[in-house]
């Protein structure tokens, strides 16, 4: 199989459910790389909460934040596709006059909520805010703890043409640039070192998956992935808990 690019998604797709990665799985990835794949981290997640194991268990030549907002390759920044400033304050000063909610902002690698946010995630930094005092800067993504239909309709109306959302874990509500795709990012990733999404095999577990799993050369959803991803993908690997991308890998890319 000539696949010459691996994207993955991380929470629940390569990581295990305490967020780490297997011996047997780091040398899947490595052998990879040894011949000459590039290795691509494609995840919601900040710069932050994953910088202290990207490059420990397993080298990326390149990683996707926040859904597609920030692309680093090589582990220096390459482009960002953000919410104007004005605009993200706009919304988040309606939405939190509107409702009693749960509201977070991603702003240059920083989080500022309303809310106790390291309670909801455990140990995450924070800056509390009212979002009357956030710094005169774009935002990569804004964060409402809702995934209930009538809020989400609700919130929809308030979204202009530049904006979209996602549902994250059936939890979470995520606005974002409407480019700011993992689906655009791994396009521009592939571009930058030559390659086709023909090339690219991509994993995958959620909604903001289902893009790039449908239009990669090899799509690959893992067992625990939600029926959307299945259904996009070309192919159904071991669960995230069975080490399932690099049995997949191992069985159809390296052997």
């Amino acid at each position: 199989m000539d696949i010459k690019m691996i994207v993955t998604d991380l929470d629940s797709t390569l990581l295990r459910r305490d967020k780490s990665v297997s011996d047997y799985t780091t040398l899947v990835f490595n052998k990879c790389r040894d011949a000459g794949i590039k290795i691509v981290f494609a995840t919601a997640r900040p710069v932050r909460a994953v910088e202290k194991w990207l490059d420990i268990d397993i080298r990326s030549d390149a990683s996707v934040y926040h859904n597609g907002a920030v692309i680093h390759i090589g582990g220096e920044p390459y482009r960002g596709i953000s919410i104007e400033h004005e605009k993200a304050v706009e919304l988040l000063m309606a939405a939190s006059k509107t409702w009693n909610m749960m509201i977070s902002v991603e702003i240059d690698d920083v989080l500022y909520a309303n809310f106790d946010a390291s309670a909801v995630w455990h140990g995450i930094k924070y800056t509390m805010t009212d979002f009357t005092d956030l710094p005169n800067l774009p935002a990569d993504k804004i964060i409402f703890g809702t995934a209930d239909e009538t809020e989400i309709n609700a919130i929809e109306k308030l979204l202009d043409d530049d904006l979209y959302w996602e549902i994250s874990e059936n939890e979470i509500l995520m606005v974002m640039n409407k480019n700011a795709r993992k689906l655009n990012a791994v396009k521009e990733i592939a571009n930058h070192f030559g390659l086709t999404l023909a090339e690219t095999a991509a994993f995958g577990d959620d909604y903001n998956d289902v893009e790039m799993l449908r239009e990669c050369g090899i799509g690959v959803a893992v067992a625990n992935a939600i029926n959307e991803c299945k259904e996009a993908a070309g192919h159904i690997c071991d669960s995230n808990e069975n080490d399932g991308v690099a049995k997949w890998l191992d069985e159809n890319v390296l052997l």
